[in-house]
């Protein structure tokens, strides 16, 4: 049995070895029939040996004080161990175990017992210690060595025990054959529950790298394969959004550069033909364009250092209220023109921030002009508050508002919002997604709360104190 379990087990090895690398069904469900199989065979083995051995242990402590009884009598009827045997033969409850005893007289000599035994006849005194010492009227007549179990003998009828045996081995083989049998429809079951979630995976995957982006499968589960299949989904979402913003990204480029590129074409045709007459207003016309390519190159070189993690920062500590004080100064006179009132509200004893001043400047100076852009009436209003181990700078406006399907994608480059919205002629449209980069550069995040009618709120959150975020080149402050 150990050699045909030790050939099984070879077998399967080399066909799970030599298997195909995508056939990881076919190697699941050999491993769970090898293991299944395996499992009951061992456990059918170490079921018969145990029930043979206890079942030998009953044996010798039943019979033998039957048999042991029985010779005594037999002794002290005759006083003698001659026609022992024959006695034991004719009996036929002892019958069967009349070849299995060794009886031994008081001299060690062999009366009963195979050619083994009586080839050590007369056998050593040192080995009767384990042996029942049969006694009459006090005195040992004889010894009865312990009995061994053994089947019976192709011709000879086995006796209620060995039949007993022969049952439990035979429903121990019949329970494995079963056991086995479950083992290889329940691998064939969860091999195909496991790959299958694969197998979408992989076609999904070979779909989006043919360009099929925003495909989805399945989550079957809540394991590890179904986490894994949710933050495929994931990835391919954020692909297909990703390569839709990147063409509209592209197109919206290409449109704001067109239009300067062709009003400087226009004005220089017009300068060469003596169309238009070269005034300083002409030139000035021509420079103001000319400005706005020129940021619009700025900005875009902004956002790609940003986005390789090599955006320079010289950082020092700043109050955050003395932030915001510099930047109100800066729009206080084009507040007062628009008819705004602008406030700065910053408590007494915030910790300080650790950031550039100047990078952060722009991002307040991008904030604050989007808000007299959209604004109205009302007020602008720049605020500073701590929060934990944080800093927030929110500025806060009263003006038309943005409406709840644009929120999500404020920050985006080139994004149409409304017209409530909408970028002038001065903006290259990158204001609030270079805002973005240049917060989070500095290991912070920037969001935004509106409501149509209601105004909007930008607040930034950095960190308080000299917390240098990673990833981003740094210049100390001189």
């Amino acid at each position: 049995m150990r050699a045909a379990l030790s050939a099984l087990f070879r077998s399967f090895a080399d066909a799970f070895l030599r298997s195909p690398l995508r056939a990881l069904a076919w190697k699941l469900t050999f491993a769970f029939v090898l293991v299944g199989v395996l499992g009951v065979a061992l456990v059918a083995a170490l079921i018969g040996q145990r029930t043979r051995s206890e079942f030998d242990r009953f044996l010798s402590s039943r019979d033998q004080r039957v048999l042991a009884q029985a010779l005594t009598d037999y002794y002290s009827t005759h006083q003698s161990w001659e026609g022992a045997q024959a006695m034991l033969a004719a009996n036929p409850g002892l019958a069967y175990y009349s070849r299995l005893i060794t009886l031994l007289d008081t001299q060690g000599n062999v009366v009963i017992g195979n050619r083994l035994a009586r080839r050590r006849d007369p056998f050593p005194q040192g080995e009767l210690r384990e042996a029942i010492a049969l006694k009459h009227n006090d005195q040992v007549i004889g010894y009865l060595l312990p009995l061994r179990w053994e089947p019976p003998l192709p011709d000879r009828a086995a006796p209620p025990e060995a039949d007993f045996i022969a049952r439990v081995l035979g429903a121990a083989g019949t329970s494995a054959l079963i056991a086995a049998g479950f083992a290889i429809v329940l691998s064939v079951v969860l091999a195909r529950a496991l790959s299958q979630p694969i197998r979408e995976l992989t076609a999904a995957t070979r779909a989006i790298a043919g360009g099929k982006l925003g495909l989805r499968v399945a989550v079957r589960s809540r394991d590890e394969i179904g986490e894994l299949a949710a933050a495929f989904n994931q990835m391919s979402a954020d692909l297909a959004r990703a390569s839709q913003m990147r063409k509209q990204m592209t197109a919206d480029l290409a449109h704001d550069l067109r239009t300067p590129l062709s009003i400087l074409r226009g004005y220089t045709e017009g300068l060469t033909e003596g169309r238009l007459p070269a005034t300083p207003q002409t030139f000035a016309v021509m420079h103001d364009e000319v400005e706005h390519l020129q940021r619009l190159v700025e900005d875009l070189r902004v956002l790609s250092l940003a986005d390789a993690g090599e955006l320079p920062l010289n950082r020092r500590s700043v109050d955050p209220a003395a932030l915001l004080e510099r930047t109100g100064l800066a729009y206080i006179v084009a507040a007062e023109q628009h008819g705004l009132a602008l406030r700065v509200e910053a408590p007494e004893g915030l910790p300080s921030i650790h950031v550039d001043t100047d990078r952060m400047t722009q991002v307040l100076n991008n904030l604050v002009s989007n808000a007299l852009r959209h604004t109205q009436s009302g007020e602008i209003t720049l605020q500073a508050e701590s929060a934990g181990d944080m800093v927030r700078l929110s500025v806060r406006d009263s003006g038309a508002g943005i409406d709840p399907a644009d929120l999500p994608y404020v920050f985006d480059r080139f994004y149409r919002a409304d017209k409530a919205r909408q970028r002038d002629g001065d903006s290259s449209g990158l204001g609030l997604a270079i805002a973005k980069a240049i917060v989070e550069a500095h290991g912070g995040s920037i969001s935004v709360a509106s409501a149509p009618g209601q105004g909007a709120t930008f607040t930034i959150t950095l960190p308080a104190g000299k917390i240098k975020p990673p990833r981003h080149k740094e210049h100390a402050a001189q």
